[in-house]
């Protein structure tokens, strides 16, 4: 019999310690996505967690003498603190701009109740049968790192896919007070008084009701604060394990609608003037690559990132391109792009051109393993990346990267484009990627141009360092129709006002990622 309640209450222990994992990483996972670093995201929330929960350990001495009681309302409290986490979080960040205070007084509470839930186990583990305390510190403590092991992999694997990070850490909090309903009703269920079961029971379904109006709630409550963060309404909306992808469109004022994509919350284009940014992206490149090979032979070209088909679309209005093969991480990007008929009406049905192959996965990965015909094929590398504002993006603008897509991606006589970021307000970052390239084995051409709704927006076209220049920023040969990029246009392009020029900035590399933090438009080492 005894025997039996240990275990019981050891799995109830086990399954704690995988909620407060939980409410860890969920916390995590909402900084990176959105604030985007998610190096000191991490940094904070588990530094200010793990210093908790010393804090909620000392605290509990006084709750050992009636551990019972003392346990329910703690686990009470880490349900309803836990499981309310992110969404309390969340709403700082869309309707007060808070975010970091909110998630400092979150992670110190949570972390104190996770704290105070060890000792009184400790206790309620002594009181079903004396023993040694190192063996009763080492059955607990194997019990909670085992949990901990099983939250560590739920949280990604399963309640992030299938909750989202709102449903998921509520749906932990349900679990904390079945484990101190187990323990209290069925493990010590016969040891408590009528009246201290009935008040055990009663204050678990306050918890109940609160977590169950939460998970109700939940979804009304993420439109409206998703909402918040926009001026226009939401058309499309979808998480996805990889990035929050929202759509919003609206009328202006020439009547024309004005749809707008969004990745995290960060503006990645406007039907406004989106052809502006992808005209200048690929169309010098293509130009340069055409210089580079003459004879009418067929050009291939990669496009890296871009999974809303824009770019593709400027690629494939050249009559030399014979194959574009385009390499995205999320493959509800590249679905919208060729079914939500806002996106398929911009990028004009481009990735189901026959000449187009869409792969969803890793560019820092396909290029690394990339063999066989396609290997040093393509006479065109577009980097269409978003901005490196986290370590997973800062990875796509490494000399790592870079380096391999010269040995391993690009054709003789090949070129590369990378989209770099404003030279306005983050120069930089943008000076950091001439840098970076000029490492890698490139010779690089920086320039920028007018995007009114990005701002002054740059890029770099660069080829082998082996070439006695960088390519040529011209516009021979360019299809017609363009409405945006023009010989002029790109004499311009190339000047760079004094308080814009060259900065004295070093490389991104995997050992020593940059990263754009654009709550202060910097540049910094993580």
């Amino acid at each position: 019999m005894r025997r039996g309640r240990r275990a019981l209450l050891l799995l109830a222990a086990g399954a704690c310690a995988a909620c407060a994992l939980v409410y860890e990483l969920a916390l995590v996972a909402l900084g990176g996505v959105l604030i985007g670093s998610s190096v000191t995201q991490t940094s904070l929330v588990v530094s200010l967690f793990v210093f908790a929960l010393g804090i909620g350990a000392l605290a509990a001495k006084p709750l050992l003498r009636r551990p019972l009681p003392a346990f329910v309302a703690v686990e009470t409290g880490v349900a309803v603190v836990g499981g309310f986490s992110v969404l309390c979080c969340y709403a700082a960040f869309a309707y007060a701009d808070v975010y970091t205070p909110a998630v400092v007084v979150v992670s110190l509470l949570c972390g104190s109740l996770v704290g105070a839930e060890l000792p009184l186990l400790m206790e309620l583990l002594q009181r079903i049968r004396r023993q040694a305390a190192a063996r009763a510190v080492a059955d607990l403590t194997a019990a909670d790192y085992v949990g901990a092991l099983v939250g560590g992999l739920a949280f990604p694997f399963a309640l992030l896919p299938l909750l989202g990070q709102l449903r998921g850490a509520l749906a932990a909090g349900l679990v904390n007070l079945a484990c101190a309903a187990l323990i209290v009703l069925v493990v010590f269920g016969g040891d408590l008084s009528r009246r201290v079961r009935a008040a055990a029971v009663a204050v678990l379904a306050v918890g109940a009701a609160l977590i169950g109006g939460g998970l109700a709630y939940a979804g009304r409550f993420e439109v409206s604060a998703r909402q918040q963060l926009y001026d226009d309404p939401i058309v499309v909306s979808e998480r996805t394990p990889y990035q929050e992808i929202d759509i919003t469109e609206s009328a202006t004022f020439s009547g024309t609608p004005d749809v707008r994509l969004f990745l995290n919350g960060d503006l990645q284009l406007s039907s406004r003037d989106e052809y502006r940014y992808h005209e200048a992206l690929v169309h010098p490149a293509l130009a340069a690559v055409e210089g580079r090979a003459p004879g009418g032979r067929p050009l291939r070209v990669l496009v890296l990132g871009g999974g809303d088909g824009m770019a593709v679309r400027e690629v494939l209005r050249h009559r030399r391109v014979a194959a574009v093969h385009l390499v995205d991480l999320d493959p509800a990007m590249t679905r919208l792009a060729r079914e939500d008929p806002r996106l398929r009406r911009l990028n004009r049905g481009a990735l189901d051109d026959r000449r187009v192959t869409v792969t969803n996965g890793d560019a820092f990965t396909w290029v690394r393993r990339l063999s066989g015909r396609e290997a040093r094929s393509f006479d065109v590398v577009v980097a269409d990346f978003p901005d490196p504002d986290d370590q997973g993006l800062a990875r796509l603008y490494s000399a790592e990267l870079y380096g391999m897509v010269r040995t391993r991606a690009l054709a003789p006589g090949g070129v590369l484009v990378v989209q770099s970021g404003s030279p306005y307000f983050a120069p930089d970052a943008f000076w950091s990627v001439g840098r970076t390239l000029e490492l890698a084995g490139w010779r690089g051409r920086p320039y920028h141009v007018d995007v009114p709704t990005f701002g002054d927006w740059g890029f770099w076209l660069a080829g082998p360092a082996t070439g006695r220049s960088a390519p040529p920023l011209t516009a021979a040969g360019a299809p017609a129709g363009l409405r945006f990029v023009s010989p002029a246009v790109l004499r311009a392009a190339a000047v760079f006002p004094p308080d814009r020029g060259p900065r004295d900035v070093g490389p991104t590399t995997l050992d020593r990622p940059r990263i754009l933090d654009y709550t202060r438009k910097a540049w910094a080492d993580y």
